[in-house]
């Protein structure tokens, strides 16, 4: 095997797990109820629904509070599509490791 496919399946092994620290990276940036308790809104967990979200943004004047709510939305967005990368690359990595070893 050459050093190139060594790697290369180094990489495919191991990138379930990339994807799983980008997607938590992703949810710790998304600090929506950090953002509620200092507008002095109160939520009951931490984790705010997304529906909560979208109406907040829809019914604020504050504009400032529009666009932290809209980022804390982007981040849960991309948390959402890393962990769904991360489920789908990980049955051709189980698969890949029968065949290569």
């Amino acid at each position: 095997m050459s050093e190139l496919e060594e790697y290369l399946i180094a990489i495919a092994i191991c990138s379930p797990l990339f994807f799983f620290i980008i997607a938590v990276a992703f949810r710790l940036l998304d600090n929506s109820a950090a953002i509620f308790l200092k507008h002095d809104i109160l939520v009951d967990t931490s984790y705010v629904s997304g529906d909560v979200i979208r109406e907040h943004i829809h019914n604020s004047e504050d504009s400032k509070l529009k666009g932290s709510l809209k980022r804390a939305l982007l981040f849960r967005k991309l948390h959402n599509f890393f962990m769904i990368l991360m489920v789908v690359s990980i049955p051709p990595v189980i698969i890949a490791c029968f065949f290569v070893f």
